[in-house]
């Protein structure tokens, strides 16, 4: 059994050692050198691996188009650890779990979290 099959991608229900996601933000260093801040909508499971989905904010805190970023995660000695998702069908499965785990979320529950604009 994977240790993120019971994953329900609330981390404050499973007992995992993942992250709070509630109100959560992580600062992204892009490939260019700039710092992006980003929202952590929830951290999910997909065929054996944990995911985190990352909604950019600007910088007055909102998210101005609805993009959404996929990285796979994990942590090591209790530190979050981001990876490039490189594989096309990784990603697919990944994005089609963020899109299931949308899918279950009530409207309003969502609506505090990107903001009237997105």
């Amino acid at each position: 059994m994977s240790e993120f099959e019971n994953c329900s991608g609330n981390c404050n229900s499973c007992g995992s050692d993942c992250v709070d996601t509630e109100h959560a933000t992580v600062t992204l260093t892009l490939d260019n050198g700039e710092e992006l801040e980003c929202a952590i909508l929830t951290v999910f499971p997909s065929q054996g691996n944990k995911y985190i989905a990352l909604l950019p904010l600007n910088e007055n805190g909102e998210n101005e188009d609805g993009e959404v970023f996929i990285y796979r995660f994990s942590q090591i000695d209790g530190n979050p650890m981001l990876d490039n998702i490189e594989d096309d069908e990784e990603y697919e499965a990944a994005a089609d779990a963020f899109d299931e785990w949308m899918d279950n979320l009530e409207f309003d529950e969502l609506d505090g979290i990107v903001g009237e604009d997105a």
